[in-house]
């Protein structure tokens, strides 16, 4: 079997997905707007990259008239089709993706929606609703990696959408003992996300300094893994609260490290204001992490509140930080929900069956 994915072939999902499924002996390709940073796509047999060169950074920009210049790119589209003739082509992405894989007219074509395709998209106009409307209409099989984005998605296509959700290999995000930055005594908080406006990095950094006001005898320390616009704002968020001296600013980190600085961690915040699913979550989940998450998009199915970590309002940082002091004060209780944590990843999110079920479709 060949399934040629319209993807973007630097994102750690693409990757992900790609690798794992030629593992199990189907030929992939690959067709990404942009051109590939690295060769990753080269470690193993069963992976083309079918478009190397990439196109121009204008088709990237929002608006509907990049949209439109997507006809421009259906010619190198089929011509890719033609030379790698796959049984299915499938969109990761219902917006873009979805609809290169719509105006080439190729079937079967199976579509997976993976947040903002979704959320924000069909609501920047009416354009832009009837695109995604076209788009599942003429999908074959539609996937979604979390129940409330396909009930979101349910708005826009009366077709049955299955979900699949972004496992977590099990045998990479586990609890180890790691070479630490911080002190065997230090009690860490922390994140990896995106340093921008939707996860609100904010309202972590608030909840924090209000457990660091309460607990001025504790060894409280404040981990931020990720890069992005908001750095130089979230840092002197920090100065002004008076925790600079509490809190490390990572950087990026290769996926490759997210284990080991998750295992530095004694409690993981995730307080967004947008999360389709939240990957990140289940992953520090599975390092038998308590979570502190927000109620929105997916994380309130992801996490049982009061079990495997806990779910508080956004933007409550005051709220967030009784969750946070819960869990600092109290060893068991994280050992206990962290176990709780890792259970239900390996019930419900392990990337392996994951995987087996993406194949089963195809």
């Amino acid at each position: 079997m060949r399934v040629l994915l319209l993807a973007d072939i630097n994102s750690i999902h693409t990757r992900r997905w790609a690798l794992a499924i030629a593992a199990s002996g189907i030929e992939i390709g690959i067709f990404s707007l942009g051109k590939s940073n690295g060769d990753w796509y080269q470690q193993i047999d069963g992976i083309t990259n079918c478009n190397e060169k990439g196109f121009a950074e204008s088709v990237f920009k929002r608006g509907i008239i990049s949209k439109l210049n997507y006809l421009k790119l259906i010619p190198a589209l089929r011509k890719a089709i033609k030379k790698f003739n796959p049984d299915i082509l499938h969109a990761h992405y219902a917006s873009s993706y979805g609809l290169l894989g719509n105006l080439s007219g190729f079937q079967p074509l199976y579509i997976s929606i993976w947040g903002n395709d979704v959320y924000e998209f069909p609501r920047r106009g009416k354009m832009q609703k009837l695109i995604l409307k076209s788009n599942l209409k003429n999908a074959d099989k539609i996937f979604s990696t979390s129940w409330s984005m396909k009930r979101e998605a349910e708005k826009y296509t009366d077709k049955e959408i299955v979900v699949i959700p972004f496992g977590v290999d099990l045998d990479d995000f586990k609890p180890m003992t790691v070479e630490s930055e911080f002190s065997s005594t230090d009690i860490v908080v922390g994140t990896i996300k995106t340093l921008e406006s939707d996860y609100a990095i904010d309202v972590l950094i608030r909840a924090f300094a209000i457990v660091c006001d309460r607990n001025p005898q504790l060894p409280l320390k404040l981990l931020i893994c990720g890069q992005g616009s908001m750095q130089n704002m979230l840092e002197g968020l920090c100065k002004d609260l008076g925790i600079s001296d509490k809190t490390t600013f990572k950087g990026y980190i290769n996926h490759e490290e997210v284990p080991r600085y998750l295992n530095m961690m004694q409690v993981f915040g995730c307080l967004s204001d947008n999360e389709s699913f939240g990957v990140a979550v289940v992953e520090a989940m599975a390092c038998e992490k308590p979570v502190v998450v927000s109620n929105v998009g997916g994380l309130p199915e992801v996490v049982e509140n009061g079990r495997s970590g806990a779910v508080v309002p956004s933007q409550s940082p005051k709220l967030a930080a009784d969750a946070i002091e819960t869990l600092v004060l109290n060893p068991a209780v994280r050992e206990k929900i962290g176990h709780n944590a890792r259970s239900r990843v390996a019930k419900m999110y392990d990337w392996k069956k994951c995987v087996d079920s993406m194949i089963a479709n195809y």
